[in-house]
């Protein structure tokens, strides 16, 4: 029990000394503010430049394409196709594209970061796409894990912003893990209401330290998880992350009011991403 204790205590220590955070204000592309000096951006892609995301710091995920990705979805998410992902005007535009490939009938892209972190703050400035069957979503998992590995929910899942175009405008964050998870109804988590998602940018924010979990649009703080120190299958957040975004269609959630195959194609548009931590 003694060794139990000092392993528990010592991986706590290890947690608060490696979890740095940073609060910021929302800004311009073009001028970063922040509200203390002791608070840096330690990563970003403002997407200012025209190609293929950059390939420094995003790779495209397709481990699931012949699974669905646990939830049937309908798409299959492609590997530097411009017609699927392309940056131009200072946007990143993430299209799904009604198109059979590999048995699916829609195309998208799904990007995962390179870089992970353990704690901080996330910063994601989106547009979002409204048709009945689309699936948008800007979320995190485990460094090194794929669709593949098996152990979800486990190993755990931040879902910063997630937004099904059969419920134009709610706005969802949620944590999951081994106790909170959707499958039993028990996940941590709530919505925002916003008119306009598909109409104009908005900051979709997550902070992240070792003792809560906060989701925001646009500064506006709409949920909130606490760490009960109950351990790994409540909270499972002592490990870096990386960021994903993706625009999938259909799927167990995506498709509960069917897909509305006259709306492509649709597009999911991000202006920056920018993680904070503190120095």
């Amino acid at each position: 029990m003694l060794l139990k204790n000092t392993i528990i205590l010592t991986g706590i220590l290890f947690l608060l000394a490696s979890c740095n955070w940073k609060k910021s204000d929302s800004s311009s592309k073009n001028e970063i503010v922040t509200t203390d000096d002791t608070y840096q951006l330690v990563w970003s892609d403002e997407f200012d430049y025209t190609g293929l995301p950059d390939s420094t710091k995003w790779l495209y995920d397709t481990a699931g394409n012949a699974d669905g990705w646990g939830n049937n979805e309908a798409q299959y998410y492609t590997i530097a196709k411009k017609e699927n992902a392309w940056v131009e005007n200072g946007v990143l535009a993430i299209h799904a594209l009604k198109e059979q490939v590999e048995g699916k009938d829609y195309t998208s892209a799904r990007l995962n970061s390179k870089e992970t972190w353990l704690c901080g703050k996330i910063e994601v400035s989106a547009k979002l796409p409204k048709g009945r069957g689309t699936w948008s979503a800007i979320w995190m998992m485990p460094k090194d894990w794929t669709f593949k590995d098996g152990n979800w929910p486990a190993i755990g899942e931040i879902d910063i912003m997630e937004h099904v175009g059969h419920n134009l405008g709610t706005i969802h964050a949620s944590a999951h893990s081994t106790d909170y998870q959707w499958q039993i109804g028990t996940q941590q988590t709530n919505t925002i209401k916003i008119a306009d998602v598909d109409e104009r940018f908005h900051t979709y924010a997550w902070e992240w330290t070792p003792e809560v979990m906060r989701a925001f649009v646009d500064d506006q703080l709409f949920f909130e998880y606490k760490n009960e120190g109950l351990g790994e299958s409540k909270w499972p957040y002592v490990k870096p992350f990386y960021l994903i975004l993706n625009l999938a269609i259909g799927g167990a959630w995506g498709s509960e009011k069917g897909i509305d195959e006259q709306m492509f194609p649709q597009t999911m548009q991000v202006d920056y991403v920018r993680i904070y931590q503190k120095k």
